[in-house]
């Protein structure tokens, strides 16, 4: 498809996450101190068009986010790592990765959860 905004090809927005809910408990949680910059998150219904699998996919984020000492409060959002911030060994896909990503209204702590570990040492298992 040919971006609206940008004239250029571009995978469609229902392309890019792939997995289904029972995919989430497999994925790598990470805790970060502070993502303050907001601006290139996007909400999840900006990606995933079907409001049924999007609410799956939200439950099952919530509650890896909750397993990890997550308080509930904030919104979901996902951000884009693209491929060739990682190592050429993890032969990260083509088209990157998308992480889930909530950011803790009292502390500030944002927590990420992504399909494939994260090469950085910042990031630890909160």
């Amino acid at each position: 498809m040919t971006h609206p905004l940008f004239d250029a090809y571009t995978k469609a927005p229902d392309e890019l996450l792939t997995y289904s809910a029972d995919a989430i408990p497999s994925f790598h949680i990470y805790g970060y101190e502070w993502i303050d910059n907001l601006f290139f998150l996007l909400p999840p219904s900006c990606l995933i068009s079907n409001a049924a699998r999007r609410e799956a996919l939200e439950n099952a984020v919530r509650d890896r986010f909750t397993e990890a000492d997550w308080e509930g409060t904030g919104n979901l959002s996902l951000l884009w790592l693209p491929p060739f911030i990682f190592p050429l060994e993890m032969q990260a896909p083509p088209e990157g990765v998308i992480v889930w990503h909530v950011k803790q209204h009292d502390d500030g702590i944002s927590y990420l959860l992504s399909p494939v570990p994260l090469p950085f040492e910042e990031f630890t298992p909160p």
